[in-house]
């Protein structure tokens, strides 16, 4: 009698032991899981704040396209045109 409770305690305190090791294994990859999510929510959030600056950049520029400054920003320095009569100085020395 005293073997069959001896046996019976032996029995659950493995199956209280073999629980506490499933329950700490999934918490472990639960954990790492977490971890995974947060770095990629981080990653997301620059992201997203470096597209929301380069809308507004975008935006401002097409707010301005038409005004004459820029108009002759573009013309000069990527068209290199220039107003009549204007002289221009070419460096060649470096």
């Amino acid at each position: 009698m005293k073997i069959k409770l001896n046996l019976k305690n032996i029995l659950k305190k493995v199956i209280l032991i073999i629980v506490g090791i499933y329950l700490v294994i999934t918490f472990i990859k639960q954990q790492k899981k977490i971890n995974s999510y947060n770095s990629n929510i981080d990653y997301l959030s620059t992201k997203i704040e470096e597209a929301q600056d380069n809308k507004a950049e975008l935006t401002a520029v097409r707010d301005n396209i038409n005004s004459p400054e820029y108009i002759e920003e573009v013309a000069r320095e990527k068209l290199n045109m220039y107003k009549p009569n204007e002289k221009v100085y070419i460096d060649i020395g470096s």
